[in-house]
């Protein structure tokens, strides 16, 4: 049986609706490309496809009727196994993954058939390097994840900058810009903008990070090493916290692999987060540690979940956000290297700074942005597998650095430059 080049699974979830939309709209710049959509139930797959259909009238041979549908469930094996034997990569969209990732996982390895996801909750990935990287990797599979806005621009990101350095790049301190209209804020406090699925893999994220993790995910000692900053400190002509976000330990585990397999100079990493005025700042760090003490305890953990838009003051929704509410917003990364000029006496203080930008623009950036992030990580595995150089689990950097997926994303709307 003839394969798909992609399958999406957990479609009709508020992420795979995003990423059918997208690809709908992505797929006639790949003339020959075919893929499915997948899912428990089949009346909420063929709804999806008709409003989509209705909403893409518009594009010029668009024809969704012919989409085929399969029936899966991650708490039925066989039917992951027949949905992933259709499939060359599978885009599994079903979180939160701690919950449902690990069995679409095994199935898609077991049917050698490749797998991107959106996952950057770090206990998850963990389990992923643990369990099946072995696998994997004698199965001819590659398992790529937190290919979404939460990790890829940034890992990806520092690997363009190292490589535009024209040096030896020796660190990065990179501020997470962020720019949301009066109507997103407006929306945030009547009917919220944080869908719950994501509450919830915060919370178990946080639930399960360790400082036992943490010193596992960090690097081997350098000659000219990365402190950290204050709590609190300006910069950008804004004030900057330390950004609690999956980035470091993605990017950390991309830079150790480097280091492993190729010796190459491992770069490291300090992210932070901006804010207009020293009270958010102070509010934000307050509101996170309150959370990390809570996350840590069942009981205040089950609070937290089964409360979350009281416990979240009405910023968490079960609900879909409304259409457009996003729609100016901007995310922006300014990662700040510094290093060697070629040739320069590395026993001394660097000589050298670069700054990258990787902003996030246009229709729902968080969202449409996540889902035009998670199917080039799909497309350019399928188009590109030759240069991917391994298989197992892997993160967006190790997988994709030798790839053209940055002038994929920057040709729509995830721009990658240097400024300075």
């Amino acid at each position: 049986m003839n394969r798909f080049d992609l399958v999406i699974f957990g479609a009709t979830g508020f992420t795979g609706k995003h990423v059918v939309r997208e690809l709908v709209r992505i797929a006639p710049k790949h003339p020959g490309l075919t893929w499915a959509v997948a899912g428990r139930s089949r009346g909420k797959m063929e709804t999806l496809l008709q409003n989509v259909t209705k909403k893409t009238d518009t594009i010029p041979g668009v024809e969704l009727s012919n989409i085929k549908i399969i029936t899966a469930d991650v708490n039925d094996t066989e039917s992951l196994k027949r949905m992933c034997g259709q499939a060359r990569v599978l885009v599994n969209c079903c979180g939160p993954f701690l919950k449902y990732g690990e069995p679409v996982v095994a199935a898609a390895i077991e049917t050698k058939t490749h797998h991107v996801d959106v996952s950057a909750e770090i206990k998850f990935t963990e389990l992923l390097h643990q369990r099946y990287d072995a696998s994997a990797r004698e199965a001819g599979v590659c398992v790529v994840y937190a290919c979404g806005l939460c990790s890829l621009p940034a890992d990806v990101g520092l690997l363009y900058l190292q490589r535009e350095f024209q040096g030896v790049l020796n660190s990065v301190e990179s501020y997470l810009v962020t720019h949301f209209p009066p109507r997103m804020l407006t929306e945030t406090w009547k009917n919220g903008i944080v869908r719950y699925s994501s509450w919830e893999s915060f919370i178990n994220g946080m639930a399960g990070m360790s400082i036992k993790q943490l010193q596992q995910n960090s690097l081997p000692p350098m000659e000219r090493e990365l402190k950290s900053r204050c709590l609190i400190h300006r910069n950008l002509n804004k004030w900057c916290v330390p950004f609690p976000g999956a980035d470091a330990a993605v990017i950390s585990r991309t830079q150790r692999h480097l280091f492993s397999t190729t010796d190459k100079r491992p770069v490291q990493y300090k992210p932070y987060i901006t804010f207009p005025s020293i009270f958010t700042a102070i509010g934000t760090i307050i509101a996170c540690v309150i959370l990390f003490a809570l996350s840590k305890m069942s009981c205040s953990r089950k609070l937290l979940l089964n409360y979350p838009r009281l416990c979240s003051f009405g910023v968490v929704t079960y609900g879909d956000t409304e259409e457009g509410v996003m729609d100016d917003a901007y995310f922006q990364y300014e990662m700040i290297g510094n290093g060697w000029s070629t040739g320069a006496d590395r026993s001394g203080a660097p000589d050298k700074n670069m700054i990258a930008r990787i902003k996030v623009s246009g229709v729902d950036p968080a969202y449409v942005g996540s889902a035009i992030v998670l199917i080039y990580s799909a497309i350019t595995l399928l188009k590109e597998k030759d240069r991917i150089p391994d298989c197992g689990v892997m993160t967006p950097g190790v997988a994709f650095r030798n790839t053209n997926i940055i002038e994929h994303l920057h040709a729509d709307n995830v721009k990658f430059e240097i400024v300075k």
